[in-house]
């Protein structure tokens, strides 16, 4: 008689927790929302293909549309910002702390307040006012061209984080999400941006 050799894998149960941070910004929050209307235009464009006009008529520019165009707004009508613009910071401050970004990005994650009102994408409920904000960007070809974006000179947001409470303690959590706050940033011009240095915008503290 023979009997099979059987092994038995325990998988522990998920332990997740939930961390709220209160985070006041120490320098201007600026947006660059890729508008909806910009989107439409390039999608246009290719639809035409090669009937498109490239000596059309421009239309006059509304420079206040486009800092709302480039602002996140939620389906009940507050300013946001993208849940995983916060997310993505944490991972990337465990670089600063040797922690690995493979098992982080499966265990700190933002909750969201609401949805964007266009692309539904997840947002955390932020307080201030915004500006319009003007800056001379370089377009390629050695053209240069205006941007408008919102900028927040005063804002604050709670944002409430669900953490893997196996691999992060909330006093792990609450040093990553200061350092975010010091060193990464969020937003347009932040000290993490990938394109640049940034600018010294985009960061916070936790109060």
């Amino acid at each position: 008689m023979t009997t099979k050799n059987t092994s038995i894998v325990t998988i522990k149960p998920a332990n997740l927790n939930i961390a709220a941070f209160k985070i006041v910004g120490t320098a201007p929050l600026v947006q660059a929302r890729f508008s909806e209307k910009a989107k439409q235009a390039m999608m246009d464009k290719m639809a035409a293909g090669s009937s498109a006009k490239k000596g059309k008529a421009r239309e006059a520019r509304n420079f206040d549309e486009d800092m709302r165009n480039a602002m996140h707004i939620s389906e009940d009508g507050w300013q946001g910002i993208p849940a995983g613009a916060f997310r993505n910071a944490m991972i990337s401050a465990c670089r600063l702390v040797g922690f690995k970004m493979t098992l982080a990005k499966l265990s700190v994650f933002v909750l969201a307040d609401g949805f964007d009102e266009v692309d539904g994408i997840p947002l955390v409920r932020f307080d201030g006012t915004p500006e319009r904000h003007e800056m001379a960007a370089r377009v390629g070809m050695g053209t240069t061209d205006i941007r408008i974006r919102p900028m927040w000179r005063k804002w604050s947001a709670t944002v409430k984080v669900r953490y893997d409470a196996d691999q992060f303690t909330e006093t792990d959590v609450a040093n990553l999400m200061a350092r975010v706050g010091l060193q990464v940033g969020i937003g347009e011009g932040r000290p993490d941006s990938r394109t640049s240095a940034g600018l010294g915008w985009g960061t916070f503290e936790i109060v």
